[in-house]
């Protein structure tokens, strides 16, 4: 195939996550959260893997004309913020104030971060929580905790955004990837299941989902903590 077609190929797939997003939008505006979070589980497999693609397409060299950069932000911003922030505040798991409070630092906080020319570092780990609110909305729609410890997440994840508190790229940070690349996998995958079971409180998926969490929170902390060791 010509280099060129292949590096249109990897655009067009990065384009398709606003077409998952408006889906997800279309569910969550109905209640229908499981299906919301699916369609942002399907937006979340492409932004894995359209960037690997990019690069090894050389996108930037064939296809300059689209700027997958823009691209990549406008999708995340819609999948990774905008739309879990709106089913954490029309879901009622925050009521009242609590969640005008969170849906008000989420969106603000993550567009400052999203403009923050220090958010990677030089292993392409994230200084500070990178904005994926996607995926700890996710785990609160699971555990459905008491509300106050779900505004204290969100609130200390976004106080996180503005500090140098490492956090992995599962895919492009080297160190570890062997353990956070399949931890990543499994994470999609326990997602996955308990949308599918609609969060029912006796699946195991979410078992999964908290021991998988917890790595990918804390293991950027960990490299912090024990650089030069290996």
């Amino acid at each position: 195939m010509n280099p060129r077609v292949k590096a249109l190929s990897v655009h067009l797939l990065t384009a398709t996550g606003a077409v998952w997003a408006m889906l997800a939008m279309l569910a969550a505006v109905k209640g229908q959260y499981a299906t919301m979070f699916l369609w942002l589980l399907v937006a979340l497999i492409v932004d894995g893997i359209d960037g690997p693609l990019a690069r090894h397409f050389n996108v930037k060299q064939y296809w300059p004309t689209y700027d997958g950069v823009i691209m990549d932000m406008i999708v995340d911003y819609l999948t990774y913020v905008f739309i879990p922030a709106f089913a954490l505040f029309n879901s009622g798991l925050l009521p009242g104030w609590s969640g005008w409070i969170a849906i008000i630092v989420i969106t603000y906080g993550s567009v400052l971060y999203f403009a923050d020319t220090r958010m990677k570092t030089r292993d392409y780990s994230f200084a500070g929580f990178p904005a994926a609110w996607n995926m700890p909305v996710l785990v609160l729609f699971a555990l459905k905790p008491v509300w106050w410890v779900s505004l204290l997440v969100v609130i200390a994840l976004t106080v996180t955004m503005f500090t140098n508190v490492k956090f992995i790229h599962p895919v492009r940070t080297k160190r570890w990837r062997a353990i956070s690349l399949p931890m990543t996998v499994l994470w999609v995958v326990f997602a996955a299941w308990a949308a599918a079971q609609h969060f029912h409180p006796g699946s195991w998926a979410h078992w999964g989902l908290m021991i998988t969490s917890v790595w990918l929170m804390c293991a950027g902390f960990l490299q912090q903590m024990t650089e030069g060791r290996s």
